[in-house]
């Protein structure tokens, strides 16, 4: 039989079982809600999921995976579930579940959406998120509305049925050629099995050539043993194979190249034929991934696997993602920026950053390690500052909510401001450096924010009543993509050579209005503005080598091929400053 005849055949097949799935009958045992529009065998889906213990980088793979099926041409999105009853990420705390990523939409989301928006260097939205709290949240919204037409309504079909709708969706609306989907955690976890038996379903209504499972699990190589051993592995595959699911793919997590024989095992375990069982071990970045899956050849297993025939490879985009990481390789400088946070102790908690502070850096060929700078310590114990603060080519003062640590944040802006080291703020940043400027250069002493000093006698930030008329998500945050207007001839107008910029924003306080003159006369430049309200967003100070804050998170913006401006410039501000040592 030709293939362009089975392929037809398949097709037919799979419109057949959906049509059948999607009857409204009262007593059809099936919930298959099909939206509008959705075309049965149009988009191929990868679903991704982790055995042994989660944090195996998932989220890197998938994003890799999805960089190198772009890279044949082909339109992937990616989306990822997460099986917290939170409806978003918004309340989750960094110690827990590390970073929370906004999206432009205002979305407030799982870290891996921004090393999804990073690899393939375009925006998502609502749609590429889904927590167990959102599902059931529509699942009872339809209840109440009657439109499950008086059934008792169950994980199965329900559930589940409305899990492949959001899919679907996702895939009509991106016009996607390939969704991929990332089952967040590990197998075996309870809140996930929902999760895992939509998608065994998934699998069976769209066809076997239109789905391709990949499971990421873990080696262990324990130092006494000084072997790698593949027990765990094999019953981590062996759970999902128990919940109806036959992975196409086994990618192995290790600290060091997965040897024959494990892989032998793995293969012999799982049913998966030895070449799909590939070696996914620790590399100095996450960037050499979409390489490591074309040495592999996990390309070409996942377009035979998903029989996509007329894929054909981009070589500028390749070329682009070449130079790219060459430049990472072949740094010729090193230079030392201080991250002081009180979050210190978990790194995912400022993984945006990282990474857009190795964006820039390689565009400079420059390799820039990070020193972190505890704030709280600082606060106990204000005499280590200076010790602390040795070796540091330039500083950044991230985001965080709460008063804890806030005054070893305000301590760290003095001492960059006095001592004439690049400064960068972001978000809370932005706040403590304006608190630090009231306080030490304006001499309103107990200056401080609304939120960590309700008495306060000089409320230089604060709450604004304006704020609550313009908000539409999460209370009164302000969340998402707003347009700023930077003002020329400062510093943000050098870095971004425009005057309107759009950046992403994730808190509730601002300048209080009352005191921005006062601000002003003493030196501080308002150099970025909401256009339609006065909402300062971008504070410098010319008289400084590199001084510059802002409201928002230009680390959310921040892509390998397209480095944020801000991170770009306190990378070279650094870079001049050791120089001139």
């Amino acid at each position: 039989m030709s293939n362009s005849i089975k392929k037809k055949e398949d097709k037919e097949k799979t419109e057949d079982v959906l049509k059948a799935l999607s009857k409204k009958s009262y007593e059809h045992e099936f919930y298959t809600p099909l939206p509008p529009g959705y075309e049965a065998g149009r988009t191929k889906f990868i679903i991704i999921t982790g055995s042994v213990m989660s944090g195996l980088g998932k989220g890197i793979f998938s994003a890799s995976l999805a960089r190198v099926l772009e890279d044949y041409g082909l339109r992937a999105s990616p989306m990822k579930f997460d099986g917290y009853l939170n409806v978003d990420a918004g309340t989750l705390n960094p110690y827990r579940h590390g970073e929370v990523f906004v999206l432009d939409s205002g979305l407030e989301c799982d870290m891996d959406l921004g090393t999804y928006e990073r690899f393939l260097d375009k925006n998502l939205g609502d749609e590429n998120y889904l927590t167990g709290g959102k599902i059931f949240t529509r699942v009872l919204s339809m209840e109440r509305k009657g439109k499950y037409l008086g059934r008792d309504v169950q994980f199965i079909p329900h559930v589940t049925g409305e899990i492949k709708r959001f899919v679907r969706t996702l895939a009509l609306n991106t016009k996607a050629d390939v969704v991929l989907i990332e089952v967040g955690g590990t197998v075996g976890d309870i809140e996930n099995q929902y999760f895992i038996e939509a998608m065994r379903q998934l699998a069976y209504e769209e066809g076997r050539d239109n789905t391709c499972f990949v499971n990421l699990t873990y080696i262990l190589e324990p130092r006494f043993l000084g072997e790698q051993k593949s027990k765990a592995a094999q019953l981590g595959i062996r759970r999902l194979m128990g919940l109806g699911v036959q992975p196409d793919i086994i990618a192995c997590r290790a600290t060091n190249p997965v040897s024959e024989k494990v892989r032998e095992k793995i293969s012999i375990y799982s049913n998966v034929p030895f070449k799909n069982v590939l070696s996914m071990h620790d590399r100095e970045s996450i960037y050499y991934v979409p390489d490591m899956i074309r040495e592999a050849k996990l390309d070409r297993v996942v377009l035979e696997t998903l029989n996509i025939t007329n894929a054909r490879e981009d070589k500028k985009r390749r070329e682009m993602w070449a130079s790219f990481v060459e430049r990472l390789k072949n740094r010729k400088r090193e230079i030392t920026i201080g991250i002081t946070g009180k979050y210190t102790g978990v790194r995912d908690s400022y993984a945006s950053i990282l990474k857009a502070l190795e964006h820039a850096g390689a565009s400079l060929r420059t390799k820039v390690n990070v020193k972190w700078i505890e704030t709280t310590e600082i606060e106990r114990k204000p005499e280590i500052l200076e010790e602390k603060m040795s070796g540091v080519d330039a500083i950044v003062v991230p985001g965080g909510f709460g008063k804890r640590g806030s005054d070893g944040k305000i301590m760290c802006v003095r001492y960059a401001r006095e001592n004439r080291i690049p400064f960068l703020g972001l978000c809370f940043g932005f706040q403590m450096a304006i608190v630090e400027f009231a306080r030490d250069v304006c001499g309103l002493d107990g200056a401080n924010s609304t939120e960590l000093d309700k008495e306060t006698p000089y409320p230089v930030i604060d709450l604004l009543p304006e704020q609550k008329k313009i908000e539409g998500l999460g209370g009164n945050m302000r969340l998402g993509g707003f347009d700023v207007s930077v003002s020329k001839n400062t510093l943000a107008f050098k870095l971004y050579k425009d005057t309107t910029i759009r950046e992403r924003f994730r808190h509730r306080y601002e300048c209080n209005p009352k005191y921005i003159k006062l601000l002003e006369e003493k030196g501080l430049v308002f150099s970025g503005r909401s256009p339609k309200h006065e909402i300062m967003q971008i504070l410098e100070l010319p008289d400084h080598p590199f001084f510059i804050a802002t409201q928002f998170h230009p680390e959310f913006t921040s892509r390998p091929l397209r480095p944020n401006p801000l991170f770009k410039g306190i990378v070279e501000a650094a870079i001049s400053r050791k120089e001139k040592k």
